[in-house]
């Protein structure tokens, strides 16, 4: 995706039904979250960008220099790329304790997989008003625990904290409310058991 022009970008599939994740995530929270929240961002992203400079440059380039772009550009660009790897890293039967290399990445860089876990919780429900959490690997390779306000990413030259984003987690108030109301921590810890780790350790990979 980073490499493709902005013009010919398209809207992901989802890679599996809008049920598969309960009981953790309701199926009617992923059918409007896919098909009203993310494509909206995309939709929106695409109508502002095909009409502006940003048309024939390659995505990730433009993220590179995001500060520069007009909101309508960041917010939903932003949108459109944050759910596309949302929906990646969630899968039916996840969860657990990672293995293999990401499962001793997590362990050397905070400790251990319940100390990632708090301090990856801790991220997500103390992140002010709208967002998202991360597990990033930054430039030097190591990992970290960040967060973005908004629809920001950490590919973006606005974050505090750049690198590759191999775990992400969103928590706008569309991605849990209609299931757990205003008790994000409680979305949050149903969260970790849709982690799909498989994935996140071909981020860790290639990232």
């Amino acid at each position: 995706m980073l490499t493709t022009k902005v013009k010919d970008l398209k809207f992901p599939d989802l890679p599996y039904s809008f049920d598969a994740l309960e009981p953790y995530i309701d199926a009617q929270t992923m059918e409007l979250h896919y098909t009203k929240h993310h494509r909206g961002y995309y939709d929106k992203f695409m109508a502002a960008a095909k009409e502006s400079e940003y048309a024939d440059m390659e995505f990730g380039q433009l993220l590179k220099e995001m500060s520069k772009a007009p909101a309508g550009i960041r917010n939903n660009g932003g949108g459109f790329l944050n759910h596309d790897l949302f929906w990646k890293v969630m899968t039916k039967n996840g969860g657990g304790e990672p293995d293999g290399d990401i499962g001793k990445a997590i362990k050397s860089a905070f400790g251990s997989y319940n100390q990632f876990k708090e301090k990856f919780s801790d991220a997500a429900a103390t992140r002010f008003g709208s967002g998202w959490a991360w597990l990033i690997k930054d430039d030097s390779g190591n990992l970290k625990i960040t967060s973005t306000a908004n629809q920001d990413s950490p590919l973006m030259d606005v974050a505090d904290h750049h690198g590759k984003p191999i775990l992400a987690l969103d928590v706008w108030e569309h991605a849990y409310y209609l299931k757990y109301q205003n008790k994000r921590p409680d979305y949050i810890a149903a969260w970790f058991n849709v982690i799909n780790w498989d994935e996140v350790a071909k981020n860790f990979k290639n990232g």
